[in-house]
């Protein structure tokens, strides 16, 4: 009886030692990683599971029933993949997602009000978010790859990666009414990247939902995107149809889109979790002076080869010059500036269907105006 209780007791000793030591071998492993990303230019660091809950899948599904992807093929072609890390890659056990604080020195809306300027996204007013935090995930990856003799991966938005989820599992802030992570401490202002790892290391608490009964990022959407809370149907979001759209935008959305010419900004400016937020310290981040509130009447008035110089290292670019142009003049259209109707008028002749098409509406909203107001 008493030899039975001593190795009882003993192996519990035993067991709770190994635990112990455990458990600072990982806040070890943890604490390294997490300075090796400030290092590297990060914000903030957490660490999950290589797993996410069947609902993300199923919520990925019903997005994808019910068309709200729109053009964006890639979503369905790959959606299988994107639903579980673990059938991305099997053999990763742990993500550490990192966050990459862009937030702008000013209220983005602001710009809203100067219709005879282009707006332009905070993300996209100087240089590429994918090559700046790739460059510092891979940095990160080869010194974990070196020290632990693990394998990894690493991620920034165009794999097949539900990086919110993971980035809520990591505890680096919830998934909000608008769809996007927000933070108690960096607001709306996040990018996200990932590294997949074969390295098992102890998982952060998940954050809470702290939303509420908020819903200001809904009730502000200019087209009315949102079918609830976390529910966008992107083929009305401004941000799809001035970047992700090939064709023409739908004319039930031109006037709502008023001057932004490449993405939308309010639902995520209007989010009172940005009290807390601080200015970007990344100078890649901070808008070129050329971006920052650039004229509509010099914008229509670039040819390919200066929009491409203009936009070098910027994300607008990948949209081209025709799509560019074709926002250019949605805005125009907004203007109420009859000092831009000769330079609509000349694209009104554009080999481009999508140009020419555009500046005629465009050019007939500001003959409309401008008779109004004589």
């Amino acid at each position: 009886m008493l030899l039975g209780l001593f190795i009882n007791s003993f192996l519990a000793i035993t067991i709770g030692f190994w635990r112990s030591l455990q458990a600072r071998v990982d806040y070890t492993i943890k604490q390294l990683i997490c300075n090796k990303a400030l290092e590297a230019g990060f914000d903030t660091a957490g660490f999950c599971r290589a797993s996410l809950p069947p609902e993300t899948g199923q919520n990925l599904s019903g997005f994808l029933a019910n068309n709200y992807h729109g053009e964006m093929g890639w979503l369905q072609e790959k959606a299988t993949w994107r639903s579980s890390p673990a059938n991305l890659w099997p053999e990763a056990r742990s993500v550490i997602m990192l966050g990459h604080n862009y937030a702008p020195d000013h209220n983005p809306m602001e710009k809203l009000a100067k219709k005879s300027s282009g707006n332009i996204s905070c993300y996209a007013q100087n240089e590429d978010y994918h090559d700046i935090i790739k460059k510092k995930l891979k940095q990160i990856a080869r010194w974990m790859a070196q020290k632990y003799g693990c394998e990894v991966k690493v991620f920034v938005d165009t794999a097949p990666v539900m990086e919110k989820p993971l980035a809520q599992s990591a505890g680096l802030g919830w998934q909000g009414k608008h769809t996007c992570v927000v933070s108690r401490e960096f607001g709306s202002w996040l990018f996200l990247g990932a590294i997949f790892t074969t390295l098992e290391i102890e998982p952060d608490e998940p954050t809470a939902d702290s939303c509420g009964s908020c819903s200001k990022c809904i009730d502000i959407c200019p087209t009315s995107a949102f079918d609830g809370p976390r529910k966008i149907d992107a083929r009305k979001c401004i941000s799809y149809l001035t970047i992700e759209n090939k064709g023409q935008i739908p004319l039930e959305f031109r006037k709502a889109i008023g001057n932004r010419i490449y993405g939308c900004d309010d639902c995520l400016a209007v989010c009172p979790w940005n009290k807390f937020a601080k200015a970007a310290s990344e100078n890649a981040y901070h808008p070129r002076k050329n971006i920052r509130s650039p004229l509509l009447k010099e914008l229509a008035a670039l040819n390919d080869a200066e929009f491409r110089e203009m936009f070098r290292k910027s994300p607008v670019k990948r949209i081209g010059h025709e799509r560019f142009i074709r926002n250019v003049l949605v805005a125009i259209g907004n203007s109420e500036d009859a000092e831009l109707l000769p330079i609509t008028q000349n694209l009104t002749l554009a080999e481009s269907p999508i140009i020419s098409e555009m500046a005629k509406w465009a050019m007939a909203e500001l003959m409309d105006k401008t008779q109004k107001s004589c």
